[in-house]
């Protein structure tokens, strides 16, 4: 393409990668609307095409328009979430609403859908294979659920609506992340870090540092900062004011106020899912998901809400009298939990996060995950320089496979910075496909660990390195012909199976004994700590259920609400906590005005179930190996390649799991992966 705007050239770096370094934010906006220009040119030629429609002139068209605005797009958004700054997110502000009209416009074209639906009706005389069929189906959903059936005011009605829900759900991710970049809590002297391991404190320091206060130490609402502080601090003081602020982002009055945004969100949402024909939003998303419906995502989440709640309630009172023993009577608060556990921990387990975390260095724990998908699926990760990053501590790695051919770039980005949304994610830079030739992916981990000299991650932390990694393996080894089913392009309730299965991997004695490797002395896990590890793999599983499935629950009910518009979230929150009886002591995991899965984005709206719809398949599929005498079986391995990793969305989810594991999935191995069959003992 002849254009000055290097977002719109064939750029000439290694592995085709986006020139970070000469890529300015004024670019963006002019590239957008010269991408957009010419889709919109190319879907008109693909609609206006006089000869009869065909797969080919149609479908596999459409796979090939929109290129530019592709490029584009990935660019913004993976430096948006990232590594922000403000006229990026003016930017975003500016151009979420035009890219989500601008798609409607595409989908709901009567000419073009017209020809896709003549697609569609006569596909089983056009001779497809699986993966064109699927491709067809999905071209053909999307359109329909854009209105593309609807009159012309529905038709107008929709775009109105997604153009103003694109608005509202930028403002939130953003507004959680100027929440989050607003808070900071200054220990001032030896009494403020009362309790803080030398890790702990070390983190706090930097943190300090890049935030202009030298030689001080600072607590900041990354979760990498504030958990081990609850964790650890002995001044509950100063626990309760940390916990408040994070439990409280979102939610503070004035301009960065979410709580305004949720009713009108929901409303809107309600509003689109009528004129689809559906009775709630939730009924919509869940539609054409493996669960169909709400009820039968419900039925899972509350089946194992009432074993959770029970276990949570035992650990609770096992915590409160360690608690009272050390002379605090008060009930157990939400900012104690944590300190408390750990203590539990420290005492039935003899497993202490101080004596743990050497352990779990954050060189050797991507040598571990590196090492897995070496031994389930032939991969080497060899790290190169010389390639254009878009910050300094991203690191490249290029992924070869047995025979020594490429097969996708792998970038991580592990630590935190005020410029990165909070969390961790997987994200591409370029899908894999091959419509016109071998395109490779370019993978992305982001990830909020706190850097140190060396970084020390907490058990928690290296099931979050391993569970972004198994998207990652989702993107990189998919091989599929259209860019749209690549990788994770997929069923929401089925992306995650990929992701939750690697975490397995993580506590094998034959992961531990080679990757746990003390930070200083480099000595292995002595095989004593090690088995406390393995020991302890169902400590505080109540808590860990509970605050998860109260917020999958509270997901489907606020999008099942009868009056949306009525909707008050922290009402309706205290609403559902008294309706199942959660603990006093135990929050959401995300509370409503920074539940940034289904406020910030459509994703995981009424769909944050799908986290244990995946886990019931991840327990049950990691039984394969177990059944199978050798967790790293080759037989099993080549069929989870085949059926799972490289599959994307070729194959429907419930086929492709059949095909792996030969039967559908039991929900059993889950109840007892968390230990929530319930006994005598917490």
């Amino acid at each position: 393409m002849q254009t000055e705007n290097i977002l719109l050239q064939d750029w000439q770096t290694p592995f085709k990668m986006p020139p970070f370094e000469a890529i300015r934010d004024r670019d963006f906006l002019p590239a957008f609307d010269e991408a957009m220009r010419l889709h919109l040119a190319e879907a008109g030629q693909i609609a206006g095409n006089p000869a009869e429609p065909t797969f080919a002139n149609t479908i596999e068209a459409l796979e090939r328009a929109g290129q530019a605005l592709r490029n584009t797009a990935s660019v913004f958004f993976n430096l948006v979430g990232a590594d922000t700054n403000e006229e990026r997110q003016n930017i975003e502000r500016a151009i979420s609403p035009k890219l989500s009209a601008h798609a409607m416009v595409i989908l709901t074209d009567p000419e073009l859908f017209a020809r896709i639906a003549k697609l569609f009706e006569t596909a089983a005389s056009l001779g497809l294979n699986a993966e064109q069929a699927q491709l067809l189906e999905n071209y053909h959903k999307k359109s329909v659920r854009a209105g593309a059936k609807l009159d012309a005011p529905s038709k107008a009605r929709l775009q109105e609506i997604a153009t103003r829900l694109s608005e509202l759900q930028t403002a939130f991710a953003q507004n959680v992340l100027a929440a989050e970049k607003s808070f900071q809590l200054t220990l001032e002297g030896e009494d403020d870090l009362k309790g803080l391991p030398d890790f702990v404190r070390q983190g706090a320091a930097e943190a300090a540092t890049a935030l202009g206060l030298p030689g001080k130490h600072v607590i900041t609402l990354s979760r990498a900062s504030i958990e081990p502080f609850l964790e650890f601090s002995e001044r509950r003081d100063l626990r309760e004011k940390a916990y408040k602020a994070y439990s409280a982002r979102g939610e503070t009055a004035g301009a960065t106020d979410n709580r305004p945004l949720i009713g009108e969100i929901l409303t809107l949402r309600a509003e689109r899912a009528k004129l689809l024909g559906y009775d709630t939003y939730a009924a919509c998303q869940i539609a054409n998901t493996m669960a169909k419906t709400p009820a039968n995502a419900r039925q899972l989440l509350e089946d194992v809400w009432g074993r959770a709640r029970e276990k949570a309630e035992q650990e609770r009172a096992a915590l409160e009298a360690i608690a009272q023993s050390e002379g605090h009577n008060e009930p157990l608060a939400a900012w104690d939990w944590h300190h408390y556990a750990e203590k539990r921990r420290s005492t039935e387990y003899r497993l202490d996060g101080r004596e743990l975390m050497p352990y779990f260095e954050l060189n050797n724990m991507i040598a571990a995950v590196f090492d897995t998908a070496r031994r389930l699926f032939g991969l080497d990760f060899k790290e190169v320089s010389g390639v254009p990053v878009y910050h300094p501590d991203v690191r490249v790695f290029e992924v070869l496979d047995r025979a020594g051919k490429l097969v996708g770039v792998f970038l991580g980005d592990y630590f935190h910075r005020p410029s990165k949304r909070s969390g961790a994610w997987m994200s591409t830079f370029r899908d894999q496909e091959r419509l016109d030739g071998e395109v490779l992916p370019i993978v992305v981990n982001v990830l909020n660990f706190t850097k140190g000299s060396p970084t020390l991650l907490s058990l928690d932390d290296a099931r979050t390195l391993f569970h972004e990694f198994g998207h990652g393996l989702h993107g990189l080894l998919s091989d599929v012909t259209y860019s749209s089913l690549s990788g994770t392009g997929t069923d929401r309730d089925f992306v995650e199976l990929p992701s939750q299965l690697f975490e397995n991997w993580l506590l094998q004695p034959e992961t531990l004994s080679r990757f746990a490797l003390h930070a200083e002395t480099g000595e292995p896990m002595p095989a004593e700590l090690l088995n406390r590890v393995l020991g302890a793999r169902k400590f505080n599983q109540g808590f860990a259920t509970a605050e998860y499935a109260a917020s999958a629950l509270f997901d489907l009910d606020i999008h099942e609400a009868p009056k949306p518009e009525a909707v008050h979230p922290e009402v309706f929150e205290e609403a559902l906590r008294a309706r199942i009886g959660v603990p006093d002591a135990i929050a959401l995991r995300h509370r409503p005005a920074h539940f940034q899965h289904i406020f910030a984005g459509s994703s995981y709206a009424a769909g944050y179930y799908t986290y244990l719809w995946a886990e019931v398949m991840e327990a049950d599929a990691f039984g394969a190996f177990e059944e199978a005498g050798d967790i790293f079986d080759p037989a099993v391995a080549q069929r989870l390649y085949e059926c799972v990793y490289s599959s994307g969305g070729k194959m429907k989810p419930d086929e492709a799991y059949r095909a792996f594991r030969g039967r559908d999935p039991s929900p059993e191995p889950l109840i007892g992966k968390r230990g929530l069959t319930l006994s005598s003992e917490a």
